[in-house]
């Protein structure tokens, strides 16, 4: 794992039991920190379409290209591809700013380096919110997740704490209020009646990608059914309508 210490206690996790209660509303600038081009589409792009269709700014900051990500396809060919499909991706979201930090697919580390790349981007776009990709060992019981996004979320946490230890919290200097990361036990929700479409056009845009993961179905088949699991209704939340989770950990 990482050469960074562990996460700080004051992680807000939700109560075992408890049901998540509704996401803020009190900001305009979000700032989404992932891994890997598609990152975003599985799990948050149902709640991204909804939060710029009210007017709120979104901007995607990614830390590599995916370029190992296409079994079969030269890094060199796979990594400007899959850039393509991740910006045509957050287009059905309403995102317009979609960013490469550079970083290797498939080799990110939590080191000085990412963590002062993560913290120049929260200071360039200067979000009121960073949300990020769920950075926990598992999924679920025999679901583990991967390396690149466990370290890359130890990174945010790191850059967030230090920007915010070193001259407080204010967006308007480039120091966001909050931190949440996409949860499968999630402490906050989103009700994204209405967003699940665009969030299926999204994901379907990574056609590359999909087609090789799942040869024998057709990548608007594997989207629709891969979100409408992730958005699926939570019993006691929202009226039954879908919803898209989010962990609160900072401040």
């Amino acid at each position: 794992m990482s050469d960074s210490t562990d996460r700080p206690e004051q992680d807000s996790q939700p109560e075992t039991g408890a049901l998540p209660v509704p996401f803020p509303t009190d900001w305009t600038r979000c700032l989404i920190l992932v891994a890997h081009p598609d990152d975003p589409e599985y799990g948050m792009s149902a709640a991204v379409a909804r939060w710029t269709a009210e007017g709120r700014s979104v901007v995607y900051v990614l830390a590599s290209s995916g370029e190992a990500g296409i079994e079969g396809m030269a890094q060199e060919i796979a990594g400007p591809i899959r850039e393509e499909e991740q910006r045509r991706s957050a287009a059905h979201v309403g995102v317009d700013t979609v960013e490469f930090l550079g970083f290797p697919d498939s080799q990110i580390v939590n080191n000085g380096e990412l963590r002062d790349a993560i913290a120049d981007s929260i200071r360039k776009h200067r979000p009121d919110i960073v949300v990020s990709l769920y950075s926990g060992p598992e999924f679920g019981p025999g679901m583990p997740n991967q390396s690149d996004h466990m370290e890359f979320g130890d990174a945010v946490g790191a850059a967030y704490d230090d920007l915010v230890a070193a001259v407080g919290v204010d967006s308007r200097e480039g120091r966001p209020q909050m931190w949440f990361e996409s949860d499968p036990r999630p402490s906050h929700y989103v009700d994204v009646t209405g967003f699940v479409d665009p969030a299926i056009d999204a994901l379907a845009e990574h056609k590359e990608y999909m087609s090789v993961l799942d040869p024998q179905t057709p990548v608007r088949e594997q989207a629709q059914t891969q979100v409408e699991r992730m958005v699926a209704p939570v019993e006691g939340l929202a009226n039954g309508n879908p919803v898209v989770g989010f962990t609160r950990k900072r401040p």
